[in-house]
């Protein structure tokens, strides 16, 4: 091999690890936001795991957050929580900080 042919390789596994990385964040990211918004919803330990796991999945509907702000925002209003987009897009982003601190602190 080359040294650029070392050099690209190189690049496309750093690339490949960041996106893991990203991903494995905005999953933990997801599930904080689920058990936040199940805690507001008062649902039991049983249903905030649940819940929480379909945030996670609610995610992977489109690129983005917004697919995750909507449910979230149907999901609250529905069960009577007084709240709105601005509310979620601020736990949003507290919990993209806190779930980067778990990362790091886990690995």
């Amino acid at each position: 091999m080359t040294s650029f042919d070392n050099r690209e390789t190189a690049f496309e596994n750093k690339f490949a690890h960041d996106a893991e990385t990203q991903f494995k964040i905005a999953a933990r990211r997801n599930k904080l936001l689920g058990q936040w918004a199940a805690e507001k919803m008062g649902l039991t330990p049983e249903e905030t795991t649940a819940y929480a796991t379909s945030v996670v999945q609610a995610d992977f509907e489109e690129a983005g957050d917004e697919d995750v702000v909507r449910k979230l925002l149907g999901d609250l209003t529905s069960a009577g929580v007084e709240i709105d987009d601005a509310m979620i897009r601020t736990a949003l982003e507290d919990k993209m900080v806190e779930a980067r601190r778990q990362f790091i602190e886990s690995a």
